[in-house]
């Protein structure tokens, strides 16, 4: 990536990337101190190359101190105490990057680092490997990066690496090696380890460490696989999904970022002409990158029509019809964290009266279920989504439904609201039966979907209508991250106007 020319603060460790095929360390007779309260000298930025955005040669997308879009490296090192804080005395937490996946042959599709890596490291590149250790006297902890070599030939070809001294420097690792020595690397802290967290997902260890990273049969690498086996191995997300979960000033301020960027995007697609799937979805990627988010957070919903009712509708290659209904499941990405909004509109000015008082039973139930995402109110996802069904029922009797039974599960049938944050379902297996605390962030996206039958009222049929807002729960009352994107019927139809 091009570097910018300006002067970058460094600590005084030599500038030079070198090469290490053990591990190298801090001096472990002082105080781990964070990067940007260490002594510093100055050199050329334009000296120097990293396998992703730094303040220094990316002045224009973090600030000083951030090591990502937002988070400075500060809040990183303030993560992995939290994680070690949980962890047994000599307890150790392994953690690996995503792998670059191929499309076919040659053709990678783009990179996306795994959440749990990102959230405590900041480090964007494959073929890492994190280890975070609780010392065995006291409650301080070692934070272990293993990455890939400098290597100008790979790097021509797969993009710039940061390397280990980085690891060091900017990532603020305690200890490093190359990736391609793990075997010897992990052996001893595993094997002094009084307990292993990690969450690697592999049928067997040894199948993992010999084929994910290299083809190795050294005496290292089979004994490391022995001492994984008899090692005393739990799961880790449920300690780091307990963090995750409870968002930061500036996870939240990412998030709010990406709300507001991707609501107004939502907003302009409002105002235009559209006729095919395609076009809107590929306007609302558009728009969202031109409002400063990295992309879109996930694949979109784009559906027209019937398409309305299919949940995971991602084909997007219909025609849009004069007379029917929109609905828009995207959002966009900012630092890593997302941002999910739904929209259902008419294609052409106005609703009719049937899709405005579908729409509004829909509305109804969203107003009323985003006001009680506050913590004194004292509900669960799972109680909310209750409260979402009843209230549905209500409204659609009213409109002259015949709701026995189950039915409806036929015209809801996904929950109401899920966790949000790095991922668009965040820290998944938590649980939605738990009360909402602060800072924790969720959807609230109630819907309507009705088959093309002769069971519900024919003026209704086929119509598919969704509502979806990110919302940050708070002590007393809910903050809404995506308040730019219009949803009151009147607002929608003015902007047709």
């Amino acid at each position: 990536m091009q570097p910018c020319v300006h002067t970058l603060h460094k600590c005084t460790r030599p500038v030079a990337l070198r090469t290490v095929s053990s591990i190298s360390r801090r001096p472990l007779n002082r105080r781990r101190i964070p990067a940007q309260l260490r002594s510093y000298a100055s050199i050329s930025a334009a000296e120097l190359y990293f396998g992703q955005p730094l303040h220094e040669t990316h002045p224009h997308l973090l600030k000083a101190g951030e090591l990502t879009p937002g988070i400075t490296a500060l809040e990183y090192a303030q993560r992995r105490s939290q994680l070690a804080a949980k962890l047994p005395k000599n307890g150790i937490a392994i953690l690996a990057a995503s792998e670059v996946k191929y499309r076919s042959g040659a053709v990678f599709y783009e990179f996306h680092q795994d959440s749990n890596f990102f959230y405590l490291t900041g480090f964007n590149e494959p073929e890492a490997v994190a280890v975070i250790g609780k010392s065995a006297e006291d409650d301080d902890h070692v934070f272990y990066l293993f990455v890939r070599p400098k290597d100008p030939k790979a790097e021509q070809w797969d993009g710039v690496r940061s390397g280990t001294q980085a690891a060091l420097d900017i990532f603020n690792a305690d200890e490093t090696g190359e990736i391609n020595q793990i075997s010897n690397l992990l052996l001893p802290i595993v094997s002094s380890a009084s307990k292993v967290y990690t969450d690697f997902p592999f049928e067997s260890k040894t199948k993992f460490f010999f084929s994910r990273f290299f083809n190795d049969r050294s005496s290292n690498a089979v004994g490391l696989a022995k001492v994984l086996e008899s090692s005393n191995i739990t799961p880790l997300k449920d300690i780091i999904n307990d963090i995750r979960n409870i968002k930061s000033d500036a996870e939240i301020a990412n998030m709010r970022k990406a709300g507001q960027a991707s609501g107004r995007a939502f907003t302009d697609a409002m105002r235009q002409a559209w006729t095919k799937e395609k076009d809107l979805a590929a306007y609302l990627d558009y728009k969202f990158r031109m409002n400063s988010c990295d992309g879109s957070a996930y694949v979109p919903v784009v559906a027209g029509g019937q398409n309305g009712s299919i949940i995971h509708y991602t084909q997007n290659d219909h025609l849009l019809r004069d007379g029917e209904l929109v609905l828009v499941d995207a959002g966009g990405e900012y630092g890593g964290y997302i941002t999910d909004i739904t929209r259902t509109w008419p294609i052409s000015s106005t609703f009719t009266p049937a899709q405005k008082d579908l729409y509004n039973a829909v509305l109804n139930t969203q107003r009323h279920c985003i006001s009680l995402c506050c913590a004194n109110a004292n509900f669960s996802l799972d109680g909310l989504h209750e409260i979402a069904e009843n209230h549905l029922k209500d409204q659609l009797g009213q409109l002259g439904f015949d709701m026995p039974g189950k039915t409806l599960e036929t015209l809801f049938p996904h929950h109401l609201g899920h966790y949000i944050g790095l991922d668009v379902h965040d820290t998944p297996g938590q649980s939605r039966k738990s009360l909402l605390r602060p800072r924790q962030c969720v959807t609230i996206e109630p819907g309507l979907y009705v088959p093309n039958t002769d069971a519900y009222p024919p003026h209704f049929r086929g119509m598919g209508i969704r509502i979806e807002d990110s919302v940050c729960i708070q002590e007393e009352h809910p903050l809404v991250l995506t308040t730019e994107a219009v949803k009151e019927v009147e607002d929608i139809e003015a902007l047709k106007s």
